[in-house]
């Protein structure tokens, strides 16, 4: 550890960045509160050209709140939202968070399977669905309390996409389908009854310290878990935030292309705006030709993603007829995080926009983020950075955690990082044990990760501990894929493992050992199983067949050995 609070790294902190900064005790949806107040004629979300000022947005979440008082929401209770990025997900966040609820956000396009231990694991009395999840939720909530509202995310449309969609041809009808599904007549509507709601109802009294979110992720097992987060967890990060970039208040527009319900996205896009007066350019999925048309409409001043976006962004500049030129220079800064980012993504990007691309770092259990490359010409692309205001790191042995690493004689040290500060995890639910392992004495995280860190704190990603495949900022955990590989007829065996691409993303390969005689699955064979148990980024997207599986000593697949024979082809 850096000793006596040393933190050398801060030689690197751009031109005003503190090393320590003071974290309000409050609830992380004051922002947005005070924006309200502040501007309240500024635009506060757009959603494919569906616009609301904060003003207005104030206003829908009071609603919300009512609505979420009548259905019987309290302070404490577990609220799921299980909804695309939209104005309705950020209301019913912020609505929910306010009443002093916690919010549960979970992916929509999770199988029945993923949904029926999350909402059970959780402990969801109330969930807020996407009209075209509905049916599942409802398969997966089994035996549990869980009371569902659905939610059309179309009439979140501007006027006119939904005066279109009513249309009787063939693109309309695809659009419908892509938005809605078949919702029972006996499940509310969630715009129904936020257009009926009448009076008001008093925000909970929440504190820093109380739990706002239940964020699943995998750990180090691959068992999805929650991690408790509070409100100091998510204000700390937004402060952090507002710090290392030094945003300009009341003018700052922010695209929010990553998913709402994963931590980088819901940190940039349902926390940071209200903090800083930004607009809050939502797109229900990433569609690169929809955010160039949002350039042209609305240009981002501001945009977090991760690597494999900005390449395909700068593809489709790079292919449209009249691409939003004027728009894409109004870019100051891209903030990619979840992956590495390759450094020929990093001048592709910076070329376009003339801004800068910085990487950061971090996990769900620091909400999510902890390093970061300063915002200045400094940034060392590929690497981690450093760690954020109020971020203490030590870097241990990979075999005991109880071991610093000292350097060695170029003053490099290597080995697993641990991080500390006020944005990191309270523990795991009802998981003792794999919060133990997790938190360590003193309030140091485990990363999982090795990296090397040289004599002034900047740290460069090495290796990860952990065998986890990371497909478009999302953890693939390989044992539960080859789980259910194995099941496919004629497999013996089954080996996961992550392939890097040129993009700087990995690509899920499944290494089958086939049974005597068996014929050899494609891959549209092997993607169709996998679909009714994994989530689309996990299922693999390369099959190679061998004779047996490396093995150590002990009869373990060893998965970085099958990852370099296909990697180095050896």
């Amino acid at each position: 550890m850096y000793e006596h609070g040393e933190r050398p790294w801060s030689v690197h902190y751009g031109p005003g960045v503190p090393t320590q900064i003071d974290i309000p005790d409050e609830p992380i949806t004051a922002g947005l509160e005070r924006a309200a107040k502040k501007w309240p004629d500024r635009i506060a979300t757009d959603f494919l050209g569906a616009t609301a000022t904060y003003a207005e947005t104030e206003q829908a979440v009071r609603r919300a709140m009512v609505v979420l008082r009548d259905l019987g929401v309290k302070a404490g209770d577990r609220v799921a939202l299980v909804l695309p990025n939209s104005p309705s997900h950020l209301v019913a966040y912020h609505a929910a968070l306010r009443l002093g609820a916690v919010v549960v956000d979970l992916n929509p396009t999770y199988t029945q399977a993923e949904l029926t231990h999350l909402l059970a694991d959780c402990g969801a009395t109330y969930a807020l669905v996407w009209h075209k999840a509905v049916e599942t939720v409802l398969a997966a909530r089994g035996q549990t309390r869980v009371k569902v509202v659905s939610v059309d995310i179309s009439r979140d449309l501007p006027t006119s996409a939904q005066l279109l969609l009513k249309l009787p041809v063939k693109a309309a009808r695809e659009k419908r389908d892509a938005l809605r599904g078949t919702v029972p007549a006996d499940i509310l509507d969630w715009h129904t009854l936020v257009k009926k709601a009448r009076g008001e109802v008093a925000a909970a009294e929440v504190h820093g310290d109380d739990l706002a979110l239940l964020q699943y992720t995998g750990g180090t097992t691959g068992t999805p878990k929650a991690a408790m987060l509070t409100h100091r967890n998510l204000v700390a990060n937004v402060v952090h935030g507002q710090a290392w970039v030094s945003f300009r208040e009341g003018e700052e527009t922010v695209y929010g292309v990553l998913p709402f319900f994963h931590a980088f996205g819901l940190t940039f896009c349902l926390n940071l705006p209200g903090y800083i007066g930004a607009t809050l350019v939502m797109f229900p999925n990433f569609d690169p030709e929809a955010v160039l048309a949002a350039f042209d409409r609305r240009p981002a001043t501001f945009m977090a993603g991760v690597a494999p976006m900005f390449d395909r962004i700068a593809l489709a500049v790079e292919k449209a007829k009249n691409p939003p030129t004027e728009g894409l220079r109004q870019v100051r800064l891209g903030f990619a995080g979840a992956m590495p980012i390759p450094e020929s993504t990093v001048e592709r990007w910076e070329a376009l926009t003339g801004g800068l691309l910085i990487e950061g770092y971090g996990m769900t259990e620091c909400a999510p983020i902890a390093l970061g490359n300063p915002c200045s010409p400094a940034r060392r692309p590929g690497t981690l950075g450093v760690p954020f205001p109020n971020t203490d790191m030590k870097i241990v042995d990979i075999d005991d955690h109880t071991r610093e690493v000292t350097p060695d004689e170029h003053g490099y040290r290597r080995g697993e990082l641990l991080v500390r500060g006020p944005q990191v995890f309270s523990g795991y639910l009802n998981r003792p044990e794999e919060t133990a392992h997790q938190l360590l004495e003193g309030g140091w995280l485990r990363t999982g990760d090795v990296v090397e860190v040289d004599e002034t704190g900047w740290v460069t990603l090495v290796d990860r501990v952990k065998e986890m495949i990371i497909v478009g900022g999302f953890k693939v955990y390989p044992s539960n894929v080859e789980d259910h590989l194995r099941l496919m007829p004629g497999i013996a065996d089954v080996a996961v493992v992550g392939v890097r691409t040129s993009a700087g993303d990995d690509q899920v390969l499944a290494a089958f050992v086939l049974e005597e005689g068996a014929v050899a699955p494609s891959l549209e064979q092997v993607r169709a199983h996998g679909e009714t148990h994994l989530a689309r980024y996990a299922l693999p997207r390369r099959v190679e067949i061998l004779k047996d599986l490396p093995r150590s000593q002990i009869g373990k697949v060893m998965r970085r050995q099958v990852q370099k024979l296909f990697t180095h082809g050896d």
